[in-house]
């Protein structure tokens, strides 16, 4: 059965899309609003996650308190998070609840208190949560990895910097809350046993009187040339980041990539597992995923290994990476396959993750894409097409990261 999927775009710049799925009695929002880290004002890196935190601390006419106990009493599973280019507020309950539980995130979102006596409070877990990437390891390096790929905005830490932690003022939150937390450009997705007409006035209701437009998103630059660095700390094992170009969303060769990467790193059988795992038995973990961002796409690469293994951890990990370009066989290409459109059907089958899914899509599209559009394209793709993928787009200019006792030779990036 074809998806049921309505958007509607308000005049004050929000945008509505609704997954109606009527055999289900639960439902999922996602409130993406775009005031991720790139765009922490100047000195005050990680303004986002401490006014991410902040909101909860009272809204409307409910202190903290008063707040927690009303979402808890809808049963409401919160989440959502800052990220560097979008900040998001996610709940999933029974779709009987929804209204109620907007009504509260309408307050959030619009009308928070922000409590003078509860920044320091906020601060000091925004400030240990920075600590704690001493004890994190693979955590640390994946934020200095980001640092070093990303020049300008888009290298600041999402958690912030303990300094300029340290500067912000119940000032500075008030201000940014009123720069940044604005209906255009804001988006919210609903998934679920609802109906968009009631959703939609529900919305209307509550936020159409919501205003505002925020600062514009830099634009994303990445390191267009190869490096190497090391990060020294005395741990037991070593941590080995690569990070290099992938494709952005809409460009008619990310599915293609993506089925690439599943050939390198989509399960057990895959090349990574298989070649620096299970013969070479030098790690604990590997793997690549993708990332992507507005117009932009990466692949982040991880192998976690003792010391004394690590430079012939980087040196196979690096050229398996590169042996894609050789071509991938019709069992690999069915591997990945069917390993994508396993995880695609098993997303699609959660409101969570369609609710998020499609604020996502909006936010790099400009529309939801529904499953069977996803399916289609990865099932359309070829093995003589993925191999003409693989032969001109082969990863290189790779950025490596390695944290840990003692630096490898990169003999070539």
């Amino acid at each position: 059965m074809a998806q049921q999927i309505k958007t509607h775009h308000f005049p004050n710049g929000l945008t509505l899309t609704v997954e109606t799925m009527p055999h289900l009695r639960s439902a999922s929002w996602t409130l993406l609003i775009p005031a991720g880290s790139a765009t922490d004002p100047s000195g005050r890196s990680g303004a986002a996650q401490v006014l991410n935190g902040m909101i909860y601390r009272g809204a409307g006419d409910r202190d903290a308190r008063a707040l927690s106990d009303a979402v808890d009493d809808l049963g409401v599973q919160r989440g959502g998070g800052v990220d560097r280019e979008y900040m998001t507020l996610s709940g999933a309950l029974l779709a009987d609840d929804l209204p109620a539980a907007l009504a509260l995130y309408a307050d959030i979102v619009q009308r928070p208190q922000l409590p003078v006596d509860e920044l320091d409070a906020e601060r000091a877990l925004a400030v240990q949560a920075v600590q704690s990437l001493q004890d994190r390891p693979a955590q640390r390096l994946f934020q200095e990895l980001n640092r070093i790929y990303f020049p300008g905005n888009f290298g600041r830490p999402t958690l912030g910097e303990i300094d300029e932690l340290g500067a912000l003022t119940p000032g500075d939150l008030q201000a940014d809350h009123q720069a940044r937390f604005c209906s255009d450009g804001a988006i919210l997705a609903v998934a679920g046993g609802v109906e968009f007409e009631a959703v939609k006035a529900t919305v209307e209701q509550l936020f159409g009187n919501w205003a505002g437009k925020g600062p514009s998103t830099p634009a994303v630059k990445l390191r267009d040339e190869p490096l190497y660095h090391h990060l020294p700390q005395d741990t037991a094992q070593t941590q080995i980041g690569v990070a290099y170009a992938g494709f952005p969303l809409g460009d008619p060769e990310y599915y293609m990539a993506r089925l690439a990467l599943n050939v390198l790193s989509g399960g057990m059988g895959a090349r990574l597992f298989t070649e620096v795992r299970e013969k070479r038995g030098l790690v604990y973990s590997v793997g690549a995923s993708p990332r992507v961002l507005k117009g932009v796409g990466m692949v982040l690469g991880y192998a976690g290994t003792q010391p004394e293994r690590a430079q012939e951890t980087v040196d196979v990990l690096l050229g398996e990476l590169r042996r894609i370009k050789a071509g991938v066989s019709a069992d690999e290409l069915e591997r990945a396959r069917t390993g994508l459109l396993a995880a695609l059907v098993m997303a699609g089958e959660a409101t969570g993750s369609r609710a998020g899914s499609m604020a996502a899509d909006i936010f790099l599209l400009g529309r939801p894409r529904t499953l069977d559009e996803i399916r289609d394209a990865v099932e359309g793709v070829t093995l003589a097409a993925l191999n003409e993928h693989v032969s001109t787009h082969a990863p290189t200019n790779f950025t490596v990261l390695t944290l840990g006792p003692a630096p490898v030779e990169i003999h070539s990036i």
